[in-house]
């Protein structure tokens, strides 16, 4: 019972160390969410043309502001 019990532990610690690593490197990547006109929503991330293009458009209004 001991055992299965920190066997557990263990397996729930490596989860939430997997869980934590993957937010972490989501929230590094810079995306740029566009509203349709239709109300459907597309997030575009610097790794398309468009989405890099909007990117360093949003980053210069950021720094002339």
């Amino acid at each position: 019972m001991r055992i299965r019990r920190i066997l557990f532990l263990v397996l729930l610690g490596a989860a939430v160390a997997a869980v934590l690593q993957r937010l972490r490197q989501r929230g590094q990547q810079a995306r740029v969410d566009v509203y349709l006109a239709d109300g459907s929503l597309t997030s575009l991330g610097s790794d398309v043309p468009e989405g890099a293009f909007l990117l360093s458009l949003a980053r210069d209004v950021r720094s002339a502001a």
